[in-house]
């Protein structure tokens, strides 16, 4: 349930439909059928374990709110050992009410372009930054399927991080099955942190 076209600190009406995120557009990550459901493979983990060394090294922390991956970008995060020193915590806001009640994302905003839209994501990180008290906020919506919600394709996935310098939407094309698909968002959420770090290099 979520995702939206990169932008780097913009408003509502700045996307770019060309602009995607750091895992790319199309099939990205993995080949499919590569994931099952729990599974993380040793690339998640090395990218969790860069986004925790590159927050020790600047003394931040992070938060996530999440919808379509489910408590699995958290998951990765934590897996990592010594995660408590930089993982603040998660809110997965899987219902479309609860990212509006929990997050503060805008009620109108959600009536009209509903829980998948690149603003959504932005308003979900910037939410979780703040109901937590993160250096940085991650998020993740969009549609893993197995049919389209409101209107959008499977694979359609915005991801969000929102930190000291400003919020950047990344919205790459995913394909595969559900759990793929899944999997393939918390890849593209980590690279996208990692690229916003100081310390961390973008993989795009």
């Amino acid at each position: 349930m979520s995702g939206g076209a990169g932008a780097a600190d913009s408003g509502p009406g700045d996307f770019g439909s060309g602009d995607v995120g750091p895992a790319g557009s199309g099939p990205g990550g993995s080949g499919p059928g590569d994931f099952g459901p729990g599974d993380f493979g040793p690339a998640d983990f090395g990218l969790a374990a860069r986004v925790h060394a590159g927050l020790r090294a600047e003394g931040g922390t992070v938060a996530v709110a999440e919808s379509l991956t489910g408590g699995l970008l958290a998951a990765a995060l934590v897996d990592v050992p010594g995660a408590s020193a930089t993982f603040r915590g998660s809110v997965t806001a899987y219902a479309t009410e609860l990212k509006a009640s929990v997050l503060g994302v805008d009620e109108g905003l959600l009536a009209v372009h509903g829980p998948v839209h690149p603003v959504v994501a932005r308003q979900m990180a910037e939410g979780v930054r703040k109901l937590l008290g993160a250096t940085y906020g991650l998020a993740t919506t969009g549609v893993a399927g197995p049919e389209p919600q409101d209107g959008q394709p499977v694979g359609t996935v915005h991801l969000a991080v929102a930190g000291p310098g400003g919020s950047l939407v990344s919205s790459p094309r995913l394909s595969g099955e559900r759990a793929t698909i899944r999997h393939r968002a918390v890849t593209a959420a980590l690279e996208l942190l990692v690229g916003r770090l100081p310390s961390g290099t973008s993989t795009h």
